[in-house]
């Protein structure tokens, strides 16, 4: 089997992860159970997955001169995450993510940091590897105007880009019309289209969104799996695996990492939406986004429970 090379262009963070019977509400205090300080970042989270799944895997990003940042690109590189692409920014904090587990569910402040800082230039001094992918994967934790760069770019080479709109935001329309999979929850749907996935109906949102001119819609519907529409096609649901949730912290990131890999093994869009489930629910059964991302034997040799159709 060839094996799949993945530029991942985004974010790197300290996740500091507390653990609570319940999220407090605002003006209350709460007793946490632990505390975690775990490597993470939605760009650093899925280079370790697509890495973790045996792809020759390339970060490109920004860390703060920092005792956080020091790890950060540490913690990459034990993961075989090639790390030339990650510049220090010095006199600037390694960004943060406050994560607080609770109710086999998460909450999550971000605060960008030396993500800020990941700029157009960045893309361009390693032009040379986008050239060399297979696949681009992008998420939004860094500049807009980084993002739209990095996508021209790897469009210029010819090369598959697939965005996860994450955390949800407006997107330009010239933008959209270059991503070839979007990979939204259905809050981020539902922030890209102005339609609710309940109340307007899933397909009825994909369907919108794949007007923009993406090339395919795949929705993340957690535990129930994921959705996928292409132009022409009918909606078909990849349904979820049964497993004990410990964490789903990086989730949506485990199975962006396994969609990239697969569509760069060259699997077709179901089979690679099936794999990437299969990689997003090992994920949740371990503790710390990095630290719970499965390796490729995992996957291939699990033996899985489906949990039925959506809805």
């Amino acid at each position: 089997m060839k094996r799949a090379k993945v530029v991942v262009i985004g974010s790197l963070n300290m996740d500091v992860v507390v653990k609570a019977n319940r999220p407090p509400v605002m003006g209350e205090t709460v007793m946490g159970e632990k505390v975690h300080f775990i490597p993470g970042g939605k760009g650093g989270n899925q280079a370790v997955a697509a890495a973790s799944l045996n792809s020759e895997t390339w970060m490109i990003g920004a860390v703060g001169g920092d005792p956080f940042g020091q790890t950060l690109v540490s913690s990459l590189k034990e993961k075989n995450v090639h790390i030339h692409g990650v510049k220090t920014v010095e006199d600037v904090a390694t960004g943060i993510a406050s994560i607080l587990l609770s109710q086999e569910d998460n909450s999550i402040i971000v605060v960008p940091g030396a993500n800020s800082a990941c700029s157009p230039a960045d893309v361009d001094k390693h032009r040379e590897r986008i050239a060399e992918a297979d696949v681009v994967l992008l998420q939004l934790e860094i500049p807009l105007p980084t993002i739209q760069h990095a996508v021209e770019t790897a469009k210029s080479f010819g090369k598959m880009v697939i965005l996860n709109p994450a955390p949800a935001r407006e997107l330009p329309a010239d933008l959209l019309r270059q991503v070839d999979y979007i990979t939204p929850n259905e809050s981020e749907l539902e922030m890209l289209t102005g339609l609710s996935p309940q109340k307007e109906g899933l397909e009825q949102a994909m369907y919108q969104l794949l007007q923009t001119g993406v090339g395919h819609v795949v929705t993340t519907l957690g535990r129930e799996g994921a959705a996928v529409l292409s132009p022409g096609k009918d909606l078909v649901h990849i349904p979820g695996h049964v497993v004990e949730t410990v964490d789903t912290t990086g989730a949506g990131d485990a199975f962006n990492a396994g969609l990239a890999v697969a569509l760069a093994e060259r699997k077709n869009l179901i089979e690679a939406v099936s794999f990437a489930g299969k990689v997003a629910a090992l994920a949740v059964t371990r503790l710390g986004a990095q630290s719970g991302m499965p390796s490729r034997k995992e996957v291939d040799e699990g033996v899985w429970k489906q949990r039925g159709s959506y809805r």
